[in-house]
């Protein structure tokens, strides 16, 4: 900025910026501790609607994946449906039909949808 308009900004009353001040001296309303409690009440909002729904989410499916066993009925992720034949570490054995056998990551179940000995 010259000094013509540094000048011209100064006669004005402005600020080193070009801008006015406010009407009758005030500030904006109280800086940024006004801001807090509508950030704290966003962040509580988020973690009601979002974080805590995905947490219990996860529960389940880490319950549903401890307490499968033979026998079960599940559909994996790819929607491929089958009967647990057997459960190795973190590989399930399905059969998905007769004399066909295949192995999938235990993260790959989705569902139970029939467990072994319920009623139908």
């Amino acid at each position: 900025m010259n000094a013509h308009w540094a000048a011209v900004a100064a006669a004005r009353g402005m600020g080193p910026i070009g801008m006015a001040p406010p009407p009758g001296g005030q500030g904006e309303g109280g800086g940024p501790m006004s801001f807090l409690p509508l950030l704290f009440m966003l962040m509580a909002i988020f973690y009601f609607l979002v974080f805590r729904p995905q947490q219990r989410k996860q529960k389940e499916q880490k319950e549903v994946l401890s307490s499968l066993r033979k026998g079960d009925h599940v559909v994996t992720s790819g929607g491929i449906r089958g009967i647990v034949a057997g459960i190795k570490d973190d590989v399930v054995v399905l059969k998905v039909a007769d004399n066909v056998k295949i192995e999938f990551s235990l993260s790959a179940v989705a569902a139970v949808t029939k467990r072994e000995g319920a009623p139908s």
